[in-house]
């Protein structure tokens, strides 16, 4: 049992888990480090540099945490989750070494191809001048991709191809993306349906959540550039339970075995990031932790208890049965900076949010209190979750919520979960 679980990060991912974690019937403390504003109206917020391992272990340590749940990728990257485990203190996410797979999208490729996974192929480059010279063999449409971390934003699909070579050049040559962009990737550009399947697992076995949907463009009619997630829904019936054991058996279980065999098992979230082809699912990219904003999502659609689920995979022992699905449907949708994600300015006043969470949840990311308002301190601000019997249901809740909003400097996708066929909430 988990009488204290400290949840890592201050994003609305980990508003969702925090708030999902404290609903679990063995009712544990949830402490959130660092949080925001818009989680301490509920849970203890803690300081801390999320990214320093030797400060995370000293905070779980004063805090006599049973379970630490690292949210985002950034501390998994910096080794957090293996000074934890060295430390003795039971964590929920992927070693520096296996969280790889997010972090450099060469190495999950040679992962993929090692594990027989099917995956668009690619090429990577360091060289400008080679990268621009291959780009007529690769499309259009072009698909370029920064191989590290970059907040969702270092991905490009174009039709333009000095749109492409240009964000080849800002890659290489003068370092838009610092570090993560020193080597680029060429892919394939493979047409369908996006899904988002996220695993829960212990190193060896693994379950899944239910599959859901984002929306990564900026704005209405999946136009403009790409984001971090502009929302979700959970969800997505174009993952039939036929799929789910295909993904399960063809892609999450061979990844799982290819990393075991590097000496390096998976115990955390691990995300599949697919697209549904004619030949079958193919995985765009892995992630080595919950999705953002699928999170906010699936959580709410999660009966029993996550934090067995989660403690048990951090154990190596995992428990299946701990989580059911309830077969309602969520939708999410993200509050964001006017100008997100490329001039994000800051400063927006968001009003009404309390007035929204009579109809729906609220998570909190990139705001920060301001009298009876909420300032906009981030590119992706808040995020409302409806959820409920079916879909159109949910979207109503949404609509009614978002009606009690005003302010200024902030905007919104309108046509999240706008048309979707077989509308039952259920999988």
């Amino acid at each position: 049992m988990c009488a204290r679980i400290l949840v890592l990060g201050s994003g609305g991912r980990e508003h969702a888990l925090a708030w999902r974690l404290s609903r679990d019937p063995e009712a544990p403390e949830v402490v959130v480090a660092p949080g925001n504003d818009g989680m301490a109206q509920s849970f203890r917020c803690v300081t801390v540099n999320e990214r320093e391992p030797a400060e995370v272990v000293a905070l779980a340590r004063r805090e006599q945490a049973s379970l630490v749940v690292v949210g985002p990728e950034a501390p998994l990257a910096a080794g957090v989750a293996d000074a934890l485990a060295e430390a003795g203190i039971a964590v929920f996410g992927a070693t520096r070494e296996a969280s790889r797979i997010e972090s450099s999208k060469w190495f999950a490729k040679e992962v993929m191809a090692e594990a027989g996974v099917p995956t668009p192929a690619a090429g990577v480059f360091t060289d400008a001048r080679e990268a621009v010279a291959a780009l007529p063999r690769m499309g259009p449409p072009w698909v370029v991709k920064a191989d590290g971390l970059a907040a969702g934003k270092g991905v490009l699909v174009t039709t333009d191809g000095e749109e492409a070579a240009a964000f080849v050049r800002g890659c290489l040559e003068t370092g838009r993306f610092g570090a993560s962009g020193r080597r680029v990737l060429l892919e394939s550009h493979v047409e369908g349906e996006e899904a988002s399947v996220v695993a829960i697992c212990d190193g060896e076995r693994h379950v899944l959540l239910p599959p859901a949907r984002d929306f990564k463009r900026a704005f209405d009619g999946d136009r403009g550039p790409n984001t971090g997630g502009m929302g979700s829904y959970a969800p997505t019936p174009a993952v039939t339970p036929e799929m789910e054991r295909d993904v399960s058996t063809r892609i999450i279980t061979p990844v799982l075995r290819a990393l075991a065999r590097r000496g390096t098992p998976y115990r955390g979230a691990l995300y599949a990031g697919l697209m549904l082809t004619a030949a079958g699912p193919q995985v765009i990219e892995f992630n080595a932790r919950f999705g953002d904003p699928e999170t906010q999502s699936t959580l709410p659609l999660l009966t029993n208890s996550l934090s067995m689920l989660l403690a048990s995979a951090a154990r190596g022992v995992l428990e299946p049965g701990a989580c059911g699905r309830s077969g309602h449907a969520a939708i999410t949708l993200a509050l964001v900076d006017e100008g997100y994600p490329d001039q994000v300015r800051g400063g927006g006043l968001l009003r009404g949010l309390e007035l929204a969470e009579r109809s729906v949840l609220v998570f909190h990311a990139g705001t920060r209190r301001d009298g009876d308002a909420w300032r906009v301190s981030g590119g992706r601000a808040a995020y409302l979750t409806a959820w409920a019997a079916t879909m159109t249901q949910a979207r109503a809740s949404l609509e009614t919520a978002l009606h009690q909003l005003s302010g200024s400097g902030w905007r919104c996708r309108t046509d999240i979960a706008e048309r979707i066929p077989n509308d039952t909430g259920v999988a």
